[in-house]
């Protein structure tokens, strides 16, 4: 789902809940491949989050968020994994300093933002850019988005996913 720069800035998909999921098979930043398709025919559904940039505070407080609730949304059969386009070394430095304890896969060509939409216009300081979107995504094991949201709040984002998600407690 590749777009031209011409179509790009125009063309931004949004996905909306009980629409499929784009399938996606990716590596991350330790090289393991993971593939949509298999984690959800495996039984679990996926948590898929995309964030602007590694070791930022607003990006670090909602991996550590992530972090400190794996064991409860794991518990409940979600897989996480956080989406940027850094590239492999800042993914490793970002998981080592943080200890974070689930996958950053590899966007660093902007498919996954692309087939996500989460590549957006933004607006800082009255400046016009393309930068990503705060987003993220749960797909259920017959692929459908059960969550979809664009431009989250860093701050309460886990919590309020989990409340979203009734795993709360």
């Amino acid at each position: 789902m590749q777009h031209d720069s011409s179509t790009y800035m125009t063309e931004v998909i949004s996905l909306e809940l009980g629409q499929s999921a784009p399938a996606f098979s990716t590596l991350d930043s330790k090289a393991i491949s993971h593939n949509s398709n298999e984690i959800l025919e495996s039984g679990k559904k996926i948590i898929l989050y995309f964030y602007p940039r590694d070791s930022t505070p607003g990006c670090t407080t909602q991996a550590c968020d992530f972090r400190d609730d794996l064991s409860r949304f794991e518990s409940k059969g979600y897989a996480v994994f956080g989406v940027s386009k850094d590239s492999e070394k800042s993914h490793e430095k970002f998981i080592t300093n943080q200890e974070l304890n689930f996958p950053l896969l590899m966007d660093e060509d902007g498919s996954l933002h692309d087939a996500f939409g989460t590549w957006r216009k933004k607006m800082n300081y009255g400046r016009e850019y393309m930068g990503c979107a705060r987003s993220t995504f749960v797909i259920d094991t017959d692929g459908k988005l059960i969550f979809a949201r664009y431009n989250v709040k860093a701050k309460g984002h886990v919590a309020m996913l989990a409340r979203e998600l009734g795993i709360d407690g």
